[in-house]
């Protein structure tokens, strides 16, 4: 597809925008199989929900996992509508928090959250799925994407990457950008419980199930002031890292897909498209969906990645 640029933003970092109503009204409540587990990694172990593959994804070959990593403000919970359906495919989903995101601890500096310090966090969780005798292919939404990306370029042995929502460098200037110039003060000088105050004033909540607004409330809380200010940092001042991305999917043959919400107002499709190109990656834009096709068309999402992973995986073992 080829979409055109997209306007402003009008919500914070990897909120699910109000006008686009997720599956079934779940979203990140949305029921699945996993169980909660926790994940060795640094500086803290991480919670996360995994989940066992039905089948061996019709490929054959060792079992694969899809690690699923979030965005800014979000948790593993924003994957619950993928999970089954992944399971269903025969391929096993691990959805983490990053470190410092809702039930997870984090470091206490700010710069300890920029991507650069994260991908090897990461890197090193996909090592320890590799050395299960796992495959894995490797999601990152928004913010996590950028994560994702500097654990392939620290040599995570990733069997294929999805960038979802996610740009080759700072996010634009924009509504989305502005909103974190805006939180900041209110954060450092105020606190969380002032941000989610502010969140509930601008009505971003409003259309959005009960169930789901008590866990987006909880999980904000539940964050560490220090993650929320030094991803926000980091969103501002991320440089492109594509080039040295191409070089390191080249060189170990990782594949890679770029795919966002047709009408994603955080990075302009026409800048994530571009991207694509640059890695020489495939690349689709999901109907009816913003910044968060995972909660907000979680069944055209599913329609992109499943074809593409098996493909993948095939390749890989031709």
């Amino acid at each position: 597809m080829r979409p055109p640029d997209d306007p402003d933003a009008a919500h914070p970092p990897d909120a699910t925008p109000a006008t686009v109503a997720p599956a079934r009204g779940e979203a990140q409540c949305h029921p699945h199989g996993a169980r909660r587990v926790s994940v060795d990694a640094r500086p803290g172990p991480l919670a996360a929900l995994r989940a066992d593959p039905d089948g061996d994804a019709g490929v054959g070959g060792p079992p694969t996992t899809a690690l699923l990593v979030p965005g800014y403000s979000g948790s593993k919970e924003d994957f619950a509508p993928l999970i089954d359906p992944i399971a269903a495919a025969g391929i096993g989903v691990l959805a983490i928090d990053l470190p410092g995101q809702y039930e997870s601890p984090g470091p206490d500096a700010e710069a300890d959250y920029r991507p650069s310090q994260l991908g090897p966090v990461l890197a090193e969780i996909v090592a320890g799925e590799v050395a299960t005798g796992r495959r894995v292919l490797l999601l990152g939404h928004s913010f996590g994407g950028l994560v994702a990306r500097a654990a392939v370029i620290a040599g995570a042995p990733v069997r294929g990457l999805t960038l979802m929502d996610s740009g080759p460098s700072e996010l634009p200037m924009g509504r989305r950008r502005t909103a974190l110039d805006v939180l900041e003060p209110v954060l450092r000088r105020r606190g969380l419980e002032a941000v989610v105050e502010l969140r509930d004033a601008s009505g971003e909540w409003s259309s959005t199930d009960p169930q789901v607004v008590a866990l987006l409330r909880e999980r904000l809380l539940r964050s560490a002031p220090a993650g929320l200010l030094g991803k926000g940092d980091a969103l501002r001042a991320e440089p492109d890292r594509t080039a040295e991305l191409v070089a390191a999917a080249r060189a170990r043959r990782i594949p890679c897909l770029v795919v966002c919400g047709l009408d994603d107002d955080a990075w302009p499709v026409s800048v994530q498209r571009s991207m694509a190109d640059r890695l020489e990656a495939e690349f689709a834009a999901v109907p009816d969906a913003a910044h968060a096709p995972n909660v907000e068309n979680p069944a055209a999402l599913l329609d992109v990645l499943l074809p593409t992973w098996r493909t993948w995986l095939r390749d890989d073992l031709g």
